[in-house]
Formats: structure tokens, sequence, C-alpha cells
């Protein structure tokens, strides 16, 4: 049989009728990051084109990139008081229960929130949850991180994302929404977050590096593929709605085989590090920027990742790179 498979590459009609792997702009998430006070607009120096915002200067900036299509965001509060306890976390008065409040008001339907559920940019420590004895402690972690995320889906979140990786967050979560009437209210679940050097420019922005030690006794191995499935197959049982992974680009065989393995969707998360050094490399002028990006996020769709969460988002849509 005489196979020449370049037949099917001979121009850029017939590439275009049977490529395997399309990109749609409805399959990303924007973070922003909300601080306290008015007329704040700060960018962020290890993450170039990211600022952290207000609320009245978030509102603004909406605004322009709804026009793009930018229409579903992943918020994330930082400047707060911080305390042991992280009690500023689950406030009615926190920057990202106002932010809520304030966009949905403006915005309405033309707008999908996402909220991050963390402590760590809440803490005294740094850490993703409550610590007794110099240990993150598991289930009072977990009872502080379900109130976070009842006062930001009270707020008007259309989904929570709790990012901790503390056993059984999902589910306590997802039983406090429902016994709140919220049972509308989705979950993306970091279900498969690992303990990652990428994550050092985000650290910055959320002022959330911890003060001691590390988070690898709550965060996964990054050795592990088969833990990794399990964390992923807990939180789909124990009721999240979406499935994430975190990092992506050195994770794109744990993005398969979750995807593999579940009929919920799959996110991934392009984080802090990857954007920055794409970043750093395109002001050196040794790459491409839009081609680096779009084959990051075509190999993450091939990989399986229907949801892809970057900080790409925003410049992508509005250069018009899909």
């Amino acid at each position: 049989m005489n196979s020449r498979p370049r037949r099917l590459r001979t121009n850029p009609i017939i590439r275009e009728m049977v490529a395997e792997t399309r990109l749609s702009k409805d399959m990303f998430i924007y973070p922003y990051f909300i601080v306290p006070g008015k007329k704040h607009k700060h960018a962020i120096a290890s993450m170039p084109g990211i600022h952290h915002f207000s609320i009245d200067e978030i509102l603004k900036d909406v605004e322009k990139g709804l026009k793009y299509g930018v229409n579903k965001l992943l918020l994330f509060g930082v400047g707060e008081e911080k305390t042991s306890d992280a009690s500023s976390s689950f406030s009615n008065n926190s920057v990202v229960v106002k932010a809520i409040k304030e966009l949905k008001k403006e915005f309405e339907d033309d707008l999908y929130l996402i909220t991050d559920v963390c402590v760590c940019a809440y803490t005294t420590h740094g850490h993703c949850g409550i610590i007794h004895d110099d240990y993150v402690h598991n289930d009072a972690s977990v009872e502080v991180l379900g109130k976070m995320a009842l006062a930001h889906a009270q707020a008007g979140a259309d989904m929570v994302a709790p990012s901790d990786m503390m056993d059984g967050r999902v589910g306590a979560i997802r039983n406090l929404l429902d016994g709140d009437g919220l049972e509308n209210v989705g979950i993306m679940s970091y279900a498969i977050k690992f303990a990652s050097a990428f994550y050092g420019p985000f650290r910055e922005a959320a002022d959330s590096a911890p003060q001691k030690g590390d988070r690898k006794s709550y965060q996964m191995d990054f050795r592990n593929a088969k833990e990794a499935l399990k964390e992923g197959l807990i939180d789909e049982h124990e009721g999240a709605d979406i499935l994430m992974v975190k990092p992506a680009l050195a994770y794109m065989d744990v993005i398969s085989t979750l995807r593999s393995n579940t009929l919920l969707p799959v996110a991934c998360y392009n984080v802090s590090g990857e954007y920055s050094m794409v970043k750093a490399a395109t002001q050196k002028g040794w790459i491409d920027e839009q081609k680096i990006v779009l084959e990051n996020f075509h190999a993450f769709a091939r990989a399986g990742a229907s949801i892809i969460i970057s900080y790409h988002t925003r410049e992508m849509l509005e250069k018009k790179w899909l």
C-alpha cells in the first residue's frame, strides 16, 4: 500500500479541514487579582502585562475585555488582613465578595465569575490552611474553606474553585452550598495541584509565599501520576463539576490520563511561571510569542483539556490570535 500522509498537508485549506484539535475563545478563563482601595492599577513586575486592580478599576477593565469575549473570570483576593485563622477570607466585607457584587450588578449574566477558594493570601504564615503545632490541620482548614466558598456563592459567584488540596473539601463545600439553596453554584476543583516551582511569580502577585517550610504535605508530589488520578476521581465522587490540573505545561500526561478516566470536563491552569517564561523570552526577542502561546494551547487541548485558564487570554483575544 502506498501511504502518503503528506497529501493531507499540501495546503492550508486541507490542513484546516483535517485538524484534530481546535481552539475556541469559549474555552478560556482569565484570572484577575483584586486589591482593596480605589484607583489602584499596579503592574506585577514578575508577570508582565498583569496587574493588581481595585474594584473601581476592575470594572473598567472588565468592560473593555468583554468587547473581545473575555467573559469568564477567575478572581483572587490580595491585600486583606492576614491572621492565623484567615478570618478575612470569609468576611462578607472581603474584597472578593465586594467585587462579585459590583461585577454582577454592572454586567449581570454577561459575565461568568469563578472565585479561587484558598486561604494562603489571608494567613500570617502563608499556608493554604490552618496550622496547629506546625502542621496544616486538614479538617479545621476545610471548615474555613467552606465558609469562604459560601460567602462567595452568597455574593453571587457562579462557581467556586477550591485550590488548597485539603482532603474532603469538595464534598464539604458541596454540602454547604446545597444546604443554603445554592445547588446551581458549580465547583471547579483544583483536583490535581502539584507542589511546583512554576508558581513563583504568582506568589508575588498574591502575596502568598509560605513564611516557613513548603506545601509538599498537601500539594501533590510531581513524581506521582497514579496518585494524581486518585485525587481527581475522589473530587469527582465528592461532587466536583470540573476537574483541574495545575500546572499545565509539564503535566500533559496527567491531563491525558485524567481525560481518559472521567466524564467531567477537564481544565488546566497555564500558571504564572509558564506565562512569565514566555514573556521573558519574548522580551529578549528569542521567540515568537503568538506562535509559542498557540502551540502550548493546542497541546493542552490535544492532551484533553477543554478549559484553559491563562494569563495570556486577554492579549490573545484582543490581538485576535485565534
